[in-house]
């Protein structure tokens, strides 16, 4: 039920790991290592989800830096637990916390592969502004700006 559903922010290193594996499941083209997470943590907060004591998703939001005025949300669900709210609870959350730092520009950032991701995010009302094609990939990240609906 989705009532059960527990957010926390990444703290310790069972909390670093599901933080990791959701990620890399959802990624898996670009794996993060411990060290890549540690340096995130020191950036960014991110956080995991469960459903009672199962992993279901993790966040990230990016505060505003020298490259942009816009705070970075992204909201990644597990395949299997997709389509029951979770990642709408997770959105509101992030959203709120994107928006305490201070701006009003929030961008996400999807991979072109993960269509449940693109659709969730074209549905929350971000709109496409910049394409990155990574040396050697085929698939690119695509940025997205919340436009005035969110």
């Amino acid at each position: 039920m989705v009532s059960e559903l527990r957010i926390e922010p990444v703290n310790g290193d069972q909390m670093i790991l599901d933080w990791q594996h959701v990620h890399n499941a959802i990624i898996p083209n670009d794996p993060l290592s411990l060290a890549d997470i540690g340096e995130r943590l020191r950036r960014n907060r991110l956080e995991v989800a469960y459903l009672a004591e199962t992993l279901v998703g993790c966040t990230t939001v990016r505060p505003p830096s020298g490259d942009t005025a816009a705070a970075t949300v992204i909201v990644r669900v597990l395949a299997e637990h997709r389509r029951r709210g979770l990642g709408s609870q997770l959105y509101v959350r992030a959203l709120a916390q994107a928006r305490a730092l201070g701006t009003d520009e929030i961008e996400t950032i999807v991979w072109a592969s993960n269509v449940d991701g693109l659709r969730f995010a074209e549905a929350l009302g971000f709109v496409e502004v910049s394409r990155y094609l990574p040396p050697d990939e085929e698939v690119p990240y695509l940025t997205l700006r919340l436009t005035d609906r969110g």
